[in-house]
């Protein structure tokens, strides 16, 4: 099916991962018009429609969906957690919501910089959190993870730059090319870890326990250890 001018406020059902959603053309292309959403609906590509049920496809997980639906509409980000806060943030770049990506990470910052970001996340919640993102890089950037134990997890490819992971515990854990730029690890215990490709770039290593530690390029931690 290709969309035209004409159906600029005609009605669009997706199916996002299972999920089905009801909204305009109009929604999806109005307030974030450089988004992948307004690309897809904006009339210069064919969209494909299942035959059956008249859904477009987008292999997504919804959960979240409704809340970047309510942005595209009113312009008001939800209030979530820290952890549903970085889910969303995920799925706000993945549709390349400028403007919703914006406004999650100044809510972020601010709660960093206040010092009242949530310190409630399980280990449990970070398991899940890596098993429903198999596929993506699972993002928990500036995230407050302080004295959780993360011990043995394969947290591979995770992106925890500018994270606080103050006493932390990575001991055994598999961290290969995980991102801890500008992350404060300051008394993280890596004692075992797995921390091949890993970034440390600007990280605060001071009194980590780096014994046993797996590393590629040993120079990159230290430089980051002194900093």
């Amino acid at each position: 099916m290709t969309m035209n001018t004409d159906a600029c406020s005609s009605i669009v059902r997706l199916n996002i991962g299972g999920s089905i959603f009801c909204t305009t053309v109009d929604t999806l292309t109005h307030r974030e018009p450089h988004s992948m959403l307004a690309a897809m609906f904006s009339g210069r590509h064919t969209v494909h429609k299942d035959s059956d049920t008249g859904c477009v496809f987008v292999d997504r997980d919804g959960t979240h969906f409704r809340h970047i639906l309510n942005w595209l509409r009113d312009g008001v980000a939800p209030n979530l957690s820290d952890l549903e806060r970085l889910e969303l943030l995920r799925e706000a770049e993945y549709y390349q919501l400028l403007g919703l990506v914006e406004r999650i990470n100044m809510v972020l910052n601010k709660k960093k910089v206040d010092g009242k970001m949530d310190t409630d996340l399980t280990r449990t919640d970070i398991i899940k959190c890596v098993q429903s993102n198999k596929k993506y890089r699972l993002k928990l950037r500036g995230v407050n993870l302080s004295g959780l134990d993360l011990s043995n997890l394969d947290l591979s490819n995770v992106d925890l730059s500018r994270a606080c992971l103050k006493n932390t515990n990575f001991s055994g854990a598999i961290l290969r090319a995980a991102n801890f730029s500008e992350a404060n690890l300051e008394g993280a215990d890596l004692k075992g870890a797995d921390l091949l490709s890993a970034i440390f770039t600007g990280a605060n290593l001071q009194h980590a326990d780096l014994r046993h530690v797996r590393v590629s390029t040993i120079d990159i931690l230290y430089t980051a250890h002194k900093t």
